[in-house]
């Protein structure tokens, strides 16, 4: 029965890993569109452009701020939320750097490209979250801000945040456009119609902590 939990707790990984590397895909199309970045990529630059940070450097610092935030809020931290730190920022940068096609200079492609990127973010957020070992750093901020929110439906709190975050990242000078402006408010009701689809809440999820984990992990 341990070796089989253990086991489960591996395939979580996997999952989790598997669910970042489509999320990860996501976030390339909505850059890839260039038609504006979206609130937290906004952010992101704003924050490398006032420090010595490129932008996966930048990523992983907002990673660790809104850690801090997720502990205030007493959300659980569990590897799925340190895999998620650690892998999602150095991911996009791996389509980014592998994709042979010249940046998107057309409106109309770039819109497509930004909406389907969400239909693949929705997706990975959904595997990595399932595998019920804590969200990223980002996501348990929306689910904690979500359980506070109980007769909300998530992907309305999804948009609220965003504007949150999308302020502050024009204020510190991100870039923004058309395409930030329709992730913001679009994504949001992307996110809730795939859950939708496929039955899919993530704040009845139960999921375990690290420490509970590295128990089941170290034991005999």
């Amino acid at each position: 029965m341990r070796k089989s939990k253990k086991t489960d707790i591996l395939c979580g990984w996997l999952r989790i890993i598997s669910g970042l590397l489509v999320f990860a895909f996501g976030v390339h199309l909505t850059i890839f569109a260039n038609i504006g970045l979206a609130p937290w990529d906004c952010l992101g630059m704003g924050i490398a452009k006032h420090t010595p940070f490129n932008y996966g450097v930048s990523m992983t610092i907002m990673a660790v701020m809104i850690l801090l935030i997720d502990i205030a809020l007493n959300e659980r931290i569990g590897f799925g939320t340190i895999i998620d730190a650690l892998l999602t920022g150095n991911l996009v940068q791996m389509f980014n750097s592998l994709n042979p096609f010249p940046m998107n200079h057309g409106m109309v492609s770039g819109i497509a490209l930004m909406l389907v990127g969400y239909i693949f973010i929705s997706l990975g957020m959904y595997l990595y979250m399932s595998a019920e070992q804590c969200c990223g750093p980002r996501d348990a901020l929306l689910v904690g801000i979500g359980r506070r929110m109980p007769d909300i439906p998530i992907g309305i709190v999804e948009i609220l945040l965003w504007i949150i975050v999308l302020v502050a990242g024009y204020l510190l000078g991100g870039p923004v456009g058309i395409g930030t402006l329709i992730s913001t408010f679009a994504a949001g009701f992307i996110m809730q119609g795939v859950y939708s689809l496929i039955h899919f809440e993530p704040r009845s999820l139960h999921h375990r902590d690290a420490a509970e984990l590295s128990r089941i992990l170290l034991s005999r």
